[in-house]
């Protein structure tokens, strides 16, 4: 209780004045992004305490399996339990690099130090993944982190350690089957897994042939998103979560979804990938079979007769108690984030996606907002990470907070010069 009520005046504090050696910053902002990036400032100060905390205070029982296990050290926030604890995670976790994400992005947003520093510190944590090849999320955790850091301040180091975690995730390609192996884990389930979340990962690797000028990353990821163009979608353009492979012969063996409600449903953070991944990919590439997809899977999501007024989807489009079931707060940002980019390219269907977009991040701010020095210094509630094996359910999640300052970020720089990149 002390802790708390320190913490709350420490935040109240914040409010007056949250530069660190300069002067005090105006009230929140008028704006909608002024608005909601200086509320994310507040709420992340809150988070640095309460990662100091939880460090400090774990429990024994967690000690020991993160040893046992070889996990190395406690790094950044993924989500508030729903006791309302904390729970960090160690590098190898494929959700650790968006915290960092995030605080480049501040940093980004208010060029003050603190957050430079801060978004250092914070990335700094995860360079052993860069030689981790038994993971695909080589994208969540050093693009998201390195990738920002390496944009905003062109650090050498950073770029090296990008390409090394380029070449880390190259490794994992399967040349017969055209595609990127996703997971190690369940093989007495699938031979080759490979996830739609995949398609995220390649934006790396792009990355890389810009950069190196080496167009075998090109070519992986490209192939990758074809394959999984091919295989992924049904005929109304919603995706399976999992596609199992033949690395020999590239067939495919089976189409599941593992955190969706079946095999059959669709699993709106799946879709929120499938969304951003392709919009991402025709950026990269200009290839007009990615910007047919990612319009095709907005058509999709906005015409679904489940999607909610506010636009934020429930967890699975097909969970069979709709209304009464959670959402994901998650799918919402990612879904908002994409949109923005996606009116780059569509100019006809431009306006209508910058309203969409608007729309969820209107009604994210309004009502799933975290109430100020509270929730782990999370910004967003409600997210859902994995319904079917009741694991973060309606609480708040790190990605969920990295795209929606990624959107505010995006819908600032529309606004203002009408370009993103």
């Amino acid at each position: 209780m002390k802790r708390r009520i320190q913490q709350l005046s420490h935040t109240l504090m914040l409010g007056l004045c949250i530069g660190i050696g300069s002067s005090c910053t105006p009230k929140l902002g008028n704006t909608i992004v002024e608005d909601n990036m200086m509320f994310a400032q507040l709420q992340l100060r809150v988070a640095f305490d309460e990662i100091d905390y939880a460090r400090t205070n774990e429990s024994p029982e967690s000690r020991e399996k993160r040893e046992k296990n070889c996990w190395g050290e406690l790094t950044n926030p993924r989500n508030s339990e729903p006791d309302g604890s904390l729970h960090l995670v160690p590098s190898k976790d494929w959700t650790s690099g968006f915290f960092p994400g995030e605080l480049w992005y501040i940093y980004e947003y208010t060029q003050n130090n603190f957050w430079k520093k801060k978004a250092q510190q914070h990335t700094d944590m995860l360079e052993q993944e860069k030689m981790n090849g038994k993971t695909h999320d080589m994208g969540f955790k050093m693009y998201c982190s390195y990738g920002n850091g390496y944009r905003l301040t062109q650090d050498e180091r950073y770029k090296e350690i990008l390409l090394q975690s380029a070449r880390t995730l190259a490794t994992r390609f399967k040349p017969a089957a055209g595609i990127i192996r996703s997971w190690d884990h369940n093989k007495n389930k699938w031979q080759c897994p490979v996830i739609i979340d995949n398609m995220m990962n390649l934006e790396l690797l792009f990355w890389a042939t810009r950069e190196s000028g080496d167009s075998t990353y090109y070519n992986i990821a490209v192939n990758h998103a074809r394959t999984t163009l091919k295989n992924h979608f049904r005929p109304d353009y919603s995706c399976y979560h999992v596609i199992d492979y033949d690395t020999i012969t590239g067939n495919v063996l089976k189409k599941n979804t593992h955190q969706g409600l079946s095999h059959e449903s669709a699993w709106s953070r799946g879709q929120a990938w499938a969304l951003y991944g392709y919009t991402m990919c025709y950026r990269e590439t200009k290839l007009p079979e990615f910007l047919q997809q990612a319009q095709k899977v907005e058509e999709y999501l906005f015409n679904h007769p489940h999607m909610p007024a506010d636009l934020v989807p429930y967890w699975d489009f097909d969970a069979p108690n709709i209304p009464n079931e959670p959402r994901d707060a998650s799918a919402a940002s990612v879904i908002a984030s994409a949109l923005y980019e996606l009116s780059l390219y569509d100019t006809e269907n431009a306006e209508k996606y910058q309203k969409q977009a608007d729309r969820i991040i209107e009604n994210l701010a309004k009502n799933y907002r975290s109430d100020m020095g509270q929730n782990n210094g999370f910004l967003l509630l409600h997210s859902t990470g994995t319904k079917p094996s009741n694991t973060e359910v309606d609480v708040p999640i790190v990605y969920a907070d990295y795209y929606f300052i990624e959107a505010l970020i995006r819908k600032d720089k529309l606004e203002k010069t009408g370009k993103l990149f």
